[in-house]
């Protein structure tokens, strides 16, 4: 999903200018996604700063952008 514009907006608290391109991200499925095949977050890698997350069974729709350190300790509740 890609939003057009470069009105400032707020991600993860912090003011951003540009939306990243989401159709060319590489998605992979989450390993805390639980295995089941209609329960998987897939996530991308390649976007410094934040993790792209989004549903799998939509692949084409919204994408939650989560800050790095705020998904690093989700994860890592989630480990516990």
């Amino acid at each position: 999903m890609r939003i057009a514009g470069t009105y400032p907006r707020l991600c993860g608290g912090l003011p951003v200018t540009n939306t990243p391109d989401f159709e060319s991200a590489k998605w992979r499925k989450s390993t805390y996604s639980g295995g089941l095949e209609n329960e998987c977050l897939e996530v991308a890698d390649d976007f410094p700063g934040v993790v792209p997350v989004r549903d799998s069974k939509r692949p084409g729709g919204p994408v939650l952008v989560v800050p790095a350190a705020s998904w690093a300790a989700f994860v890592e509740h989630v480990r516990d």
